[in-house]
């Protein structure tokens, strides 16, 4: 974006044309008036053309036509005319005092061209600020606005700029790796560039440091930071004579000083909030585990006590319901961990999964021999649409996943209910469902059960259904956000969709992907 002044306009000779106009009609109104107007009249006409002749001629340039119009009056029409010869008596005191008011009138107009000017000038450098201030509080990134900072100095100045900006907080020592420069500088320049980042004060004339050197050094400064340097080359005689351009300067650089720093400050805020959030995680996780452990090691113990101080006075069946309880609350304590730590493995930056292709017929089997020796009273049906295709997937992910729903089915419907599992074709995806007749999920939970550490809330209904949502409350809150975890890490997605007639029905969607060329079958030898 240009953030340059205007152009300050300067006095050229045709723009005296309306001045010359304004003596060519004087002279001419003198001319028609002699002998019908006395010479005071006529003097009055000549100070009028000088007043209004000096609205577009510069100061000294209005003085001396104003003097040389009085002289020509003088030779025109002071007797005795067409001589310089004035009565002492009668017309020096007049010729005197039209000398003295079109001098006055000059030097006042010219007294208020400046006068307008400075106002013009402070007008542009206000409205520059401006711009330049509107330009940076919408910047995500000032740092790329160093480029637009360098040309505003240069058009300012009218010298040759140089920039040093850091990226981000100030190196320890003079890195070029931790800053960006725009322009070139000398090395005696870019040690005074560093030298100025560092102190965060304005060095060269007329700064009161280091007013020996030629060139101009000012610093960006945020609020007690300075964040880069400018050197403005070639400076030194004009500096002392104009600070209000250096104060100028100054202003542009440290508005860019200022929104680099309210970047730094947005930074270590997001730092700050991360860090605090992953505390939060942390800390949830632990507290979570740490009552999820406690359930199942606390029934493991008593078994365990109880088949050791009690195992000779316990009947078989007895002692096999202890070792029982002991096997399923480890399988409990083994998925828990297992969700866990893939949890934090697909929470990881640039995870890396294991992938081959796989049938989908084998991944189902799978989950189908682990959920019939966890309970084999419990009906777990799969039905598979024919001609499925290869998956793109990490096996043991995929089925981990499958496990934890079928796992969740199993433990939210009725013991009488069954649990489908389904796979088929819809478009270039594949759909694996798991599909149970619980109480279902109450609509504002069916996304974030989908969340670490979240349980979610059943329909209202009947008093065994809230049994089932009380018993499905134990769990840690894992499972299904690992499921998710899961699916995305496949390029997928994973979503709950209520039945019509009660239960939930969880959809891993994956994308297919284009098989490889099949290599040619060997011929049998005949």
């Amino acid at each position: 974006m240009r953030i340059g002044l205007d152009a300050e306009s300067s006095w050229r000779l045709r723009d005296a044309w309306p001045a010359m106009l304004v003596w060519a009609a004087a002279a001419a109104a003198m001319a028609l008036l002699d002998g019908r107007l006395d010479l005071a009249n006529l003097a009055m006409l000549l100070v009028l053309a000088s007043a209004l002749a000096s609205l577009w001629l510069p100061g000294a340039v209005s003085a001396v036509i104003g003097v040389l119009a009085v002289l020509a009056f003088n030779w025109a029409f002071v007797p005795p005319r067409h001589t310089f010869t004035v009565d002492l008596r009668q017309h020096a005191l007049l010729l005197a005092a039209m000398v003295a008011v079109t001098t006055i009138v000059s030097t006042l107009m010219a007294g208020l061209r400046a006068q307008a000017r400075r106002a013009q000038s402070h007008a542009r450098r206000a409205e520059q600020l401006r711009q330049w201030g509107e330009t940076l509080r919408d910047d995500a990134d000032p740092l790329a606005q160093a480029g637009a900072l360098r040309d505003a100095l240069a058009a300012l100045a009218g010298v040759d700029v140089a920039l040093l900006v850091v990226k981000d907080r100030m190196p320890q020592g003079n890195d070029e790796d931790a800053a960006i420069r725009v322009g070139a500088a000398d090395a005696d320049q870019s040690a005074g560039l560093w030298h100025c980042l560092r102190q965060g004060e304005p060095m060269g004339p007329g700064t009161a440091r280091h007013a020996e050197l030629p060139d101009w050094y000012l610093p960006m400064r945020g609020r007690g930071i300075s964040l880069g340097a400018a050197v403005l080359r070639g400076q030194g005689t004009d500096a002392t004579q104009d600070p209000l351009l250096r104060a100028h300067a100054q202003a542009l650089c440290d508005q860019l000083g200022q929104a680099l720093q309210r970047v730094l400050m947005r930074r270590d805020e997001q730092r700050a909030r991360d860090e605090a959030q992953s505390q939060a995680v942390r800390n949830a996780l632990l507290a979570a585990i740490s009552h999820d452990f406690r359930t199942p090691l606390a029934t493991i113990m008593g078994a365990a006590s109880s088949l050791a101080e009690q195992g000779a006075r316990l009947d078989p069946q007895q002692r096999q319901r202890l070792a029982a309880s002991i096997v399923d609350e480890t399988t409990q304590l083994s998925r828990l961990t297992d969700n866990t730590l893939q949890l934090a493995r697909l929470d990881a930056p640039g995870v890396a999964l294991r992938c081959d292709w796989e049938s989908a017929e084998e991944l189902v089997g799978t989950v189908l021999r682990h959920a019939r020796r966890h309970d084999p009273a419990r009906r777990v049906r799969a039905r598979l649409e024919p001609g499925l295709p290869l998956l793109w997937c990490d096996a043991l992910l995929l089925t981990q996943l499958l496990d934890n729903l079928v796992d969740n089915a199993l433990k939210y419907s009725p013991p009488e209910a069954p649990v489908e599992v389904l796979v088929r074709r819809q478009a270039e995806q594949v759909v694996l469902a798991v599909r149970d007749r619980g109480p279902g999920i109450a609509p504002a939970w069916r996304e974030r059960v989908f969340e670490v550490f979240r349980r979610g809330e059943s329909e209202p209904k009947g008093a065994a259904e809230s049994s089932l949502a009380q018993r499905a409350r134990a769990g840690a809150g894992v499972g299904l956000a690992v499921c998710r975890a899961i699916a995305r890490a496949h390029g997928g997605e994973l979503r709950l969709r209520p039945r019509g007639h009660g239960g939930c029905s969880f959809e891993c969607v994956l994308p297919l992907r284009e098989q490889p060329p099949q290599p040619p079958a060997e011929e049998m030898p005949p």
